[in-house]
């Protein structure tokens, strides 16, 4: 029996879904000149689910998930118009539209089924990945558009759904997602787009009734345990600064008139933290965070010019909460922080906030000690700092 159930299993089914979408205005400045918002994706995905005949002990607790890769294309209809306002500086009001251009998404997710039984599914999903965006920013016939500001973008999609299955292999799908486009503060502009709306999907399952009908009790003992974590990043970023510099306070003769062409600047860190290990998927801690930026020199030179007698730092360092979600090797860790000291002058005081957020996708490279590599962006209210490579090491102090 065991070994004809082997042979019958699948572990591959695939959706296809449609997505009605709106753009969403994150802040007063863009609501200012945003006019259209409508939007609409199609997508399909290669899924992989998770089985009991696994017999894999995080599977297990997290309900058999699944992993898929996919592909979407996103009809963006986005316009946006700057009127002339006297808080605009020297930008000059042009005779066109700006737009943002489709954008082609590729990403892995994680869906996570909350509830199953013969014809229902409820779940949650997240994934990430890279879009390709032709239409981006640029001062001779899109110089508006504030949101893409590079050809390639990096992708971030959440949602909830609802799955009826008609039969045991194929189920009709509706949810609600919110995805986000932006280049990580690799380029300027940075807005990113934020769009929000429903999803319907057709899904074909045929491992469905197998996940439903095998009993779930692989539940073997899990070991919790404290450890130290310590990472290290590089990364950077292009500045804030400059953007506002060459939109606002450069004359339209001047080659730098609301250019595309930015400055890339490293940004370093450093984190030493302290995590428990209470279940098989979650950690959680606090942790102190180093940071430093090469772009602080620069920031200093700008604000002497408009006047400003703030004081200046490379360094700055915060106290954050962490947390992370671990599937076999994957892992994805997050962070809210505040900072107990940051000297960068005006922006600190105008566009940032004094907590910060961090979120990554990060491996365990098999044998090696659960040593870590991976991908992090740090964020002010969702608005990126900078976009960091990271490696990380966690040393035991503890095992229960």
């Amino acid at each position: 029996m065991g070994e004809e159930t082997t042979k019958d299993s699948t572990h591959y089914g695939f959706t296809f879904s449609g997505i009605p979408a709106r753009l969403i205005c994150m802040d007063k400045y863009l609501r200012r000149f945003q006019k259209n918002t409508k939007a609409f994706s199609v997508g399909i995905e290669l899924n992989r689910s998770a089985l009991p005949s696994d017999s894999s002990a995080i599977d297990n607790d997290y309900n058999y998930p699944i992993i898929s890769l996919g592909a979407r294309y996103h009809f963006n209809d986005f316009t946006l118009h700057r009127s002339p306002d006297p808080s605009w500086g020297q930008a000059q009001e042009v005779d066109y539209d700006s737009k943002v251009g489709n954008i082609l998404t590729l990403y892995g997710s994680f869906t996570r089924p909350i509830y199953r039984n013969r014809h229902w599914m409820f779940d949650y999903s997240l994934g990430t990945g890279i879009g390709y965006c032709k239409n981006k920013y640029n001062n001779y016939n899109n110089i508006d558009n504030e949101l893409i500001g590079s050809r390639f973008l990096i992708y971030f999609v959440g949602g909830a759904h609802v799955t009826y299955h008609l039969t045991p292999c194929w189920g009709l799908s509706a949810g609600v997602e919110f995805y986000h486009h932006s280049n990580g503060a690799l380029n300027r502009p940075n807005k990113g787009a934020n769009v929000v709306g429903p999803v319907f999907s057709l899904r074909y399952d045929p491992y469905y009734k197998e996940v439903i009908d095998k009993p779930k009790n692989f539940n073997p003992e899990f070991q919790k345990r404290l450890y130290l974590n310590f990472t290290v990043g590089v990364g950077g970023k292009t500045l804030h600064e400059d953007w506002q510099l060459t939109q606002f306070q450069t004359h339209p003769d001047s080659a730098d008139y609301r250019t595309s062409r930015f400055h890339f600047y490293t940004a370093y860190s450093a984190q030493a933290d302290i995590m428990y290990r209470y279940a098989r998927r979650w950690a959680s801690g606090i942790g102190a965070d180093l940071f430093y930026g090469s772009y602080a020199s620069r920031v200093e030179q700008l604000d002497k010019q408009a006047g400003s007698k703030l004081p200046h730092s490379p360094w700055s360092v915060g106290f954050a909460l962490k947390h992370q979600a671990f599937y076999h090797q994957l892992s994805v860790a997050m962070s809210l922080g505040y900072y107990l000291y940051r000297e960068m002058g005006e922006s600190t005081k105008i566009i940032e906030k004094p907590y910060y957020e961090r979120i990554g996708v990060h491996y365990s490279i098999p044998g090696l000690n659960g040593l870590n590599v991976g991908l992090n962006v740090k964020a002010h209210l969702t608005k990126a700092d900078f976009t960091e490579l990271i490696i990380s090491y966690p040393i035991t102090l503890r095992r229960k």
